[in-house]
């Protein structure tokens, strides 16, 4: 293994935490979703088929206090509420391409 790529404990830790965010049910869906801008929840839903109003609104506000998604409020009558990703949204969804990209590579495609 070269040397700029040496695995230590901290490394570890650090990819065991990344991936107990990303690897959450339903979270890549979700910031895929608000990959293109902010979104209202009912649009979420119908981004993210199979996923539940209960479970959308959990992982949302999830996503919320890890600072990957911002909630606005945007007064106005009815009062409108968004969700779009942080800066550490996008730079999560850019981080997580190349893995996409290996796995459409070399990964059997599956029906499922």
């Amino acid at each position: 293994m070269p040397p700029s790529t040496a695995v230590d404990e901290d490394s570890c830790h650090h990819i065991l935490r990344a991936i107990a965010i990303i690897g959450t049910r339903w979270t890549g869906p979700i910031l895929l979703a608000g990959a293109r801008g902010a979104r209202r929840f009912k649009e979420y839903r119908a981004l993210v088929p199979g996923i539940s109003d209960p479970q959308l609104a959990l992982r949302l506000k999830q996503l919320q206090e890890r600072g990957l998604i911002a909630r606005t409020v945007v007064p106005s009558t009815p009062v409108q509420i968004t969700y779009a990703l942080t800066a550490d949204g996008r730079e999560l969804i850019a981080a997580l391409q190349p893995l996409a990209d290996w796995s459409e590579r070399n990964l059997p495609h599956s029906d499922a």
